[in-house]
């Protein structure tokens, strides 16, 4: 055979058996799950759906606050604790801390069932922030014993408590808490460690059942709506996912002149908590509107969603 019939029958067969490997290479890509000419995904394989939203820690910038300003997440998942470089500066709790001392009690119960009057009470204390029903149960827990349970039970650091100036006694609304021990207790309601076995569950359930807004109907002088703040700043992605338990704490201390507001937020993947300290002719608005700011910018976005702004604090200030 001549030399060149030789190299043209080589590059012939080279050419052919290139059209037959191709399709079979092509083939193993599909099985393997890659890409098919057409852009679309191969058969039989499912495409996988995006994740779906929730809180991550993320850069938080909100402005105005003149006194105190913290907040932490906590990752359920993960236990990792995130937040502002302050997260363990404490604010006065106020009414935030009502959540335990209504678990307190109940577990301390046992198997007992409590008397109607106090499980009404319970429900007041957690739904209408009522300081009457709060502190019937806080007597009936032991007083301030029940903070030391809290600090112990709950693993805190920087909790302590307070015996506001000119009185004699600890109140339980001064107790000092910062936004990292705040997600902590949370997660102690959540776990169960709390309430416990019999009561976790009611507890939470009736946190979700806050009721009232910052409106000056709904606010008295031993109660008010606390329905706001961390719950408003959540995308509609992240409330689908499952109930929000929640439990603000808020006063206008006249000896400093400043609203006290904190807020805290439960659900089955993380744990917030905001708390501020600012001057009390922001009003009540203002701190909603940080805590709910917060929120906002610590949701992740879902790819394909409408980016959500975060909440201004501006707006009703």
């Amino acid at each position: 055979m001549r030399p060149r019939v030789a190299l043209v029958l080589a590059i012939t067969t080279v050419v052919l058996g290139g059209l037959l490997l191709v399709p079979a290479a092509y083939a193993r890509l599909v099985d393997s799950g890659g890409p098919s000419p057409s852009g679309e995904a191969p058969v039989g394989i499912e495409p996988s759906a995006p994740p779906a939203p929730t809180l991550a820690a993320a850069p938080v910038t909100v402005k105005g606050v003149d006194g105190f300003f913290g907040w932490a997440l906590l990752d359920r998942e993960s236990g990792t604790i995130s937040g502002s470089k302050n997260m363990t500066a404490t604010n006065s709790t106020e009414s935030m801390i009502k959540v335990w001392i209504v678990s307190d009690y109940l577990r301390r119960l046992g198997g007992r069932q409590p008397p109607p009057s106090l499980l009404k009470a319970a429900s007041t204390a957690i739904r209408d922030s009522n300081d009457d029903a709060t502190n019937a149960l806080y007597k009936a827990a032991g007083g301030t014993s029940t903070l030391d349970r809290l600090v112990k039970m709950c693993g805190l650091t920087d909790t302590r408590k307070v015996v506001p100036p000119g009185e004699r006694g600890v109140w339980w609304s001064y107790t000092a808490m910062s936004p990292r021990d705040a997600v902590r207790m949370g997660e102690c309601v959540k776990d169960g460690t709390a309430a416990g076995p019999k009561w976790t569950e009611w507890v939470l359930d009736e946190m979700t059942k806050v009721r009232g807004s910052t409106a000056a109907k709904d606010q008295k002088a031993k109660q008010g709506g606390g329905r706001w703040g961390i719950i408003d700043g959540l995308s509609e992605g992240i409330l689908a996912q499952g109930p929000v338990a929640i439990k603000n704490g808020w006063t206008l201390i006249f000896a400093d002149g400043k609203w006290h507001l904190n807020c805290l937020a439960i659900t089955d993947k993380w744990v917030l908590s905001v708390m501020t300290r600012y001057s009390g002719r922001k009003g009540l608005d203002y701190g909603a509107d940080v805590c709910a700011s917060v929120a906002s910018q610590l949701t992740t976005t879902q790819p394909g969603a409408v980016l959500r702004v975060p909440v201004p604090l501006t707006a009703r200030s």
